[in-house]
């Protein structure tokens, strides 16, 4: 692993709606395919009289295929600036099928050109002006405009949206209150439905922290009824802004992976530097286990040259088992970490057995058979136990029948006797061994008393020789009684630092309830791709490489936050884009036959390459015949004599659309007629469609899956019941056909299906049995898990 980069990427946001979870409109099938946007903003005051007063000037698409465009955003710009561009991003991206914009944030105000905001064409074409990059964006919003477009305009172009920029509020006062009075007696900005012009004065006005805080006051009753109504009739719009505002959120403490500061400076490693990482074998690691193995690693490995030890901590014999411990010794050979030592707390149950007799004989520890509920309500108030003054020939028996693991031992345990209304509940006097009769997945019925974590964890490490123990945030109560037990037993000390633990939103980290979901149904298994395990990740389509870095660029921050799985998987889809293979898939629901006039009367194949950009993945065959498969949805948006694109053969005329005769379905197309027209420039044509020849190949079946989160709180609360919050439906699977060439692909694999996204191949296709692929998101929303 090597030292981070200084060379800064943007951060991927979001860009298109997925179905269920996130806050945009996909028009294509599970998945939607994505593209670019890169802006960075100019301070407001050099903006406000410029962006918007040309918007109109080029009429041109944003992409001359269904192709990738980019838009990249100062994060640190003033939002009522960007956000007004940022809604009719989103707009055009849900609403016209040829354009796909990736959303794209760099952590300025400016960019290197003093511009807010960049806007770059796969045709190398880029523009820095506002007025150019809405000019292009009002060009694909006609919908929003229709009959009034000029009035639309007046307001984009005229600099009445740009006037609700300055962010102190005499300047913006005025343009308020004219605004208030404009919209007495009006629903929209203008006209009778939703415009362009709503969307770029509502995020004008929720920008400004200033016009926003007067709204929320309804200091001015007008402005303040149309918010809340174009918000409300548009939830999209509520949501896009809570994903920026967790972008945000998540920027104050998520660094990249070259800004991540591993310079904790840790105490004397002077003589070297050993760490460990402890799993306990009662299930898969999580994420959340993946960050400290990794830290672990990073530290020992790469910063000070030391030793690594992974060390399962096996004191547990009702919930540990060997299958746990296996996986987890190749989870961890898959991250890529290769422990120098691999140990098992039970290699020293009778030292630790020795340590405890030797804690109650110097009277630091005490036998107790108080009732659990009893026994948690006197710590909780200050209140000593019964049994704390016992004699330690006493406490010294009672351990001897704990180790029996008889009735009558089962009823004691024995704590150490650190304090009783230490402020630090911590030290109330903890547990540090129990009675449990069942046998040890390693050794057996040998021993009736194990330790607790507590108790073994900084025993054992100053056994091993640990210099430098990282431990998870949450632990920090703990803390004390961890330097307790090293010095009440006169062992070595052990230096301690605390990490911020990962925690993602919607998602459960607790090993105990996520047992709960595998023993109840609710999912497949520990390798449920909705399951936030190293395996579930995996299975759903995380590169380990991509895991590796996601990770490294929080650092060993000790900031809590609750991260959105937005960046996670846009770091992913940079290992996967490259390298994913170009196939074509058809919803099998409501698929329409196109006749292709002009055709060849024998179907053929050529050989096209599976990746436009990377010429090393070969070749695949692609058929043609004068019957084709298309998308329900892309037919749907056809007109007549529309000349349209169909990707990788040339243009052709749609010359008859036939409708269902059906009055429920009127609008359901049921065929096509097509006229080729080769000799047309593809650059200007708005439709870009994937078809599937119906003859020259053999169509495959295939299922595609996606998926949401398990739950529908970002964060669950101590007392929140999980049964409460559970998703409904979490899982959606759609039939579809696919190209010949699929047959071939093989479990694990990584494919893009055009204009429907990234996908891993879970089960590949077998005669008589369809093949399986897992959608994989792309960090262009809250990616659900």
């Amino acid at each position: 692993m090597s030292q981070p980069s200084q060379h800064r990427e943007p951060l991927i946001l979001l860009s298109r709606q997925r179905r269920n979870y996130s806050p945009f409109v996909s028009r294509h099938s599970t998945c939607g395919s994505w593209t670019s946007v890169e802006i960075n903003w100019r301070t407001w005051q050099l903006l406000a009289g410029d962006i918007l007063k040309q918007v109109l000037i080029l009429f041109a698409p944003l992409t001359d295929s269904h192709t990738m465009s980019a838009l990249t955003v100062g994060s640190k710009a003033n939002q009522a600036i960007t956000l007004p561009v940022l809604l009719l991003v989103q707009h055009v991206n849900a609403n016209d099928p040829n354009v796909d914009i990736d959303i794209f944030f760099e952590d300025v105000d400016e960019l290197s050109d003093k511009s807010p905001l960049k806007l770059n064409l796969e045709q190398g074409d880029g523009f820095h002006s506002l007025n150019e990059i809405n000019s292009k964006l009002l060009a694909h919003c006609k919908s929003l405009g229709g009959q009034d477009f000029d009035l639309v305009n007046e307001w984009i172009v005229g600099g009445r949206v740009s006037k609700l920029s300055p962010t102190d509020f005499k300047s913006v006062e005025g343009p308020l209150l004219e605004l208030d009075s404009h919209l007495t007696l009006r629903s929209y900005v203008v006209g009778y439905s939703l415009s362009a012009a709503d969307l770029a004065v509502w995020g004008a006005v929720r920008g400004n922290k200033v016009a926003y805080a007067a709204i929320k006051k309804g200091a001015m009753v007008n402005v303040t009824r149309w918010f809340k109504f174009i918000e409300e009739s548009n939830p999209w719009i509520a949501s896009l802004v809570q994903s920026l505002n967790a972008h945000a959120q998540e920027r104050k403490v998520a660094k990249s992976k070259e800004g991540a500061n591993y310079d904790i400076a840790l105490p004397d490693t002077e003589k070297g530097v050993v760490t460990r990482f402890p799993p306990e074998p009662s299930g898969y690691l999580h994420i959340g286990h993946a960050k400290a193995a990794l830290l672990n690693d990073y530290f020992a490995h790469e910063m000070y040259k030391g030793t690594l030890i992974c060390r399962f901590d096996d004191t547990n014999p009702s919930k540990e088992k060997e299958e746990f411990q296996d996986a987890i010794v190749q989870d961890l050979a898959l991250m890529g970490i290769k422990p120098d030592k691999t140990s098992y707390t039970s290699n020293y149950f009778q030292e630790l057995y020795d340590q405890c007799v030797k804690l109650l004989k110097a009277g630091k520890a005490y036998a107790d058979d108080t009732e659990r509920e009893a026994m948690q309500h006197e710590r909780m108030h200050g209140i000593a136990s019964k049994r704390r003054d016992a004699s330690i020939e006493e406490n010294l028996a009672r351990f001897e029948e704990m180790k029996k693991g008889n009735e009558e031992g089962v009823r004691w345990c024995v704590r150490a006797k650190m304090s009783v209304d230490n402020p630090n509940k911590a030290m109330r006097d903890p547990v540090v061994y129990r009675c449990n009769p069942q046998p040890h997945h390693r050794t057996g019925d040998k021993w009736k008393v194990y330790p607790t974590y507590d108790f073994a964890c900084p025993l054992v490490d100053s056994m091993e020789g640990i210099t430098h123990a990282l431990r998870t945030i949450e632990y920090r109560d703990r803390n004390p009684q961890y330097d307790w037990m090293l010095e009440a037993l006169n062992l070595r000390k052990v230096n301690i630092w605390d990490f911020a633990r990962m925690n993602f939103v919607r998602t459960l980290l607790s090993k105990r309830k996520l047992t709960k979901f595998v023993e109840s149904g609710l999912v497949s298994g520990w390798d449920d791709p909705r399951f936030p395990t190293i395996r579930g990740i995996r299975r759903r389509g995380m590169t380990i490489d991509a895991l590796r870095e996601y990770i490294l660029k929080q650092g060993p921050s000790r900031n809590i936050v609750n991260l959105d799985w937005t960046l996670f998987w846009a770091t992913n889809k940079k290992y996967i884009d490259p390298i994913a293979p170009r196939h074509t898939a058809i919803t099998k629901e409501n698929a329409v036959t196109a006749t292709v006039k002009g055709a060849r009367v024998a179907a053929y194949t050529e050989e096209k390459p599976k990746h436009g950009k990377n010429p090393e993945l070969g070749t695949k065959k692609v058929a043609y015949s004068t019957d084709i498969l298309i998308d329900q949805v892309d037919a749907q948006a056809f007109t007549q004599d529309e000349e349209i694109t169909l990707m990788n053969w040339g243009n052709a005329i749609v010359r008859k659309i036939s409708h269902s005769l059906n009055p429920l379905h009127r609008s359901l197309v049921t065929g096509l007629d097509l006229e080729l027209h080769l000799q047309g420039d593809v650059k200007k044509t708005k439709q870009k469609i994937t078809w599937l020849a119906t003859s020259g190949q053999e169509l495959i079946p295939v299922e595609l899956v996606d998926f949401d989160y398990l739950i529908t709180k970002d964060k669950l609360e101590e007392d929140d019941n999980v049964d409460d919050f559970l998703t409904p439906q979490t899982e959606f699977r759609t039939e579809a056909l696919a190209d010949g060439n699929v047959v071939g692909l093989k479990e694990d694999e990584v494919i893009q299906f055009e204009r429907k996204g990234y996908f891993r191949v879970d089960r590949p296709f077998r005669h008589g049995e369809k093949a399986v692929l897992f959608c994989i998101p792309t960090g262009k929303a809250n990616a659900g898990k």
